[in-house]
């Protein structure tokens, strides 16, 4: 195994120092517990949570030992799953739907980590657009778990110059390889979690790609920090590429054409993972107007003024004029027969949305995307286990992803089966961060600018 994959496991959650209180221990008992490693759904099973936050038993009902004064929660008929992991979101540039890098606060982005966790996305990977303030975010949840998702950030993802991708404002370009590797060494020295960078031409309507020079500089450095690199692909081509350069996740599926068996062998051999597929990133453009307007699961989290915007025929007119909206239905198919060709073939799994960016929701679009992902072939436990143990593995997050011992007690309490039916992933029921209760109503504020936004409730 490679120095990298080595020194990458030490990057992890555990041994933080935390300052909240937690009350004294609690017991879930009676659940359908669904663990996160992809093993059988457990029945008649319970969960012991310890008064720091952390599963401290997990097992069959008949063998529970309650610690003595814990708080006894039964929870019979439910089914208990890990917190689900997005690893490919962006942060605070959307207000209402207007997108913008100056929206980005401190405040906007905790209401959107908010809506995260009324989901049940108790953690997410923010792909190279979040500005340096998402290092003092992320200080404090890590000193302090509270009510809200966790988050891993690349920071500044890199973009070449000519090319796709970042965020106006936001993403400087690199022209030269001696760029890119001195853009990494920044990156690295703010404390980024992994590499993000973009290669793509958005359907050739820009001149450039970032030329395997330079991704490849990319992709040396960030190894030399033992970090991951994760890259935005579109093109098998570039994929192919880049799999052959050594990096280690490739943040959307293949797009153009389908992907064929040497490709595969070689994601197997370099031990490249999908880390997300992003099929509802590509759904979402094959609408004028959204399918789930009038699905309460997604309205409640949708200001009225949005809606009424997204329910309009002004705007269904303007997305259905938008240069490339009659290209995503292929591109759909595409990405989806590409997902299930890598899954059936046991290349590695994630799950990830890139919700963020005007018209792509938080929460909702990641119960869109494990739909989307049984629909391309996967089954409700392989979705499940992508989105949980999975993608804490990625991370390099010990203590995230699975409901196991010493594991923090994030999870999600469910009132259907999600394995029979993978829409059951929405009937939440109650969600847990570091073994709290959190809301599970959060509409985020759009009526007002974002600094005079109340926390949801």
């Amino acid at each position: 195994m490679r120095l990298r994959r080595m020194m990458f496991a030490l990057v992890c959650l555990a041994g933080l120092m935390l300052d909240t209180a937690w009350p004294a221990a609690m017991v879930l008992k009676n659940v359908t517990l669904i663990d996160g490693t992809g093993a059988a759904p457990v029945q008649a099973a319970a969960l012991v949570i310890d008064g720091g936050g952390r599963v401290s038993w997990v097992g069959p009902l008949d063998r529970l030992r309650a610690p003595a004064g814990a708080q006894s929660i039964d929870l019979t008929g439910k089914y208990v799953i890990p917190g689900l992991i997005d690893a490919h979101v962006h942060l605070g540039l959307v207000h209402g739907l207007t997108q913008d890098v100056h929206f980005y606060t401190k405040d906007l982005v905790q209401q959107q980590l908010g809506v995260y966790a009324a989901y049940g996305i108790t953690s997410v990977l923010v792909l190279g657009t979040d500005p340096d303030l998402i290092f003092d975010i992320r200080a404090a949840q890590r000193r302090a778990p509270a009510n809200s998702t966790r988050v891993f950030t690349a920071g500044q993802g890199l973009v070449y110059k000519g090319s796709y991708g970042g965020v106006a404002g936001l993403n400087g370009r690199v022209a030269t390889a001696a760029d890119a590797r001195a853009a990494v060494d920044a990156q690295v020295a703010k404390g980024v979690d992994v590499i993000k960078f973009w290669v793509d031409d958005e359907f050739g309507s820009l001149p450039l790609r970032m030329p395997p020079d330079v991704s490849q500089a990319i992709i040396d450095a960030a190894h030399r920090h033992h970090l991951r690199a994760i890259a935005h692909v579109f093109y098998l081509d570039d994929a192919r590429t880049l799999v052959q350069q050594g990096v280690d996740a490739l943040a959307h599926a293949v797009r153009d054409k389908p992907v064929d068996q040497s490709f595969i062998d070689a994601m197997k051999l370099h031990q490249t993972w999908q880390l997300a597929e992003t099929l509802s990133r590509e759904a979402s453009f094959t609408y004028s107007t959204l399918p789930f307007l009038k699905d309460a699961f997604f309205t409640r989290a949708i200001a009225p003024s949005t809606l009424e915007i997204l329910s309009s025929s002004k705007y269904a007119q303007e997305r259905a004029a938008a240069p490339h909206f009659a290209r995503y239905p292929a591109v759909l198919r595409t990405a989806a027969q590409n997902i299930q060709r890598e899954a059936a073939d046991g290349v590695m799994l994630g799950m990830g949305t890139d919700s963020g960016p005007s018209g792509r929701f938080p929460g909702y679009f990641a119960h869109w995307e494990l739909e989307l992902m049984v629909k391309a072939g996967l089954t409700p436990l392989q979705a499940l286990t992508a989105a949980t143990g999975n993608n804490a593995r990625f991370l390099g997050a010990r203590d995230l992803g699975t409901l196991q011992p010493g594991r923090w007690a994030d999870l999600v309490v469910l009132d259907r089966d999600p394995v029979a039916d993978i829409h059951n992933t929405r009937s939440i029921h109650s969600v847990y961060i570091a073994g709290q209760s959190v809301p599970t109503i959060w509409t985020l504020c759009v009526d007002r600018p974002p600094s005079a936004c109340q926390t949801g409730n």
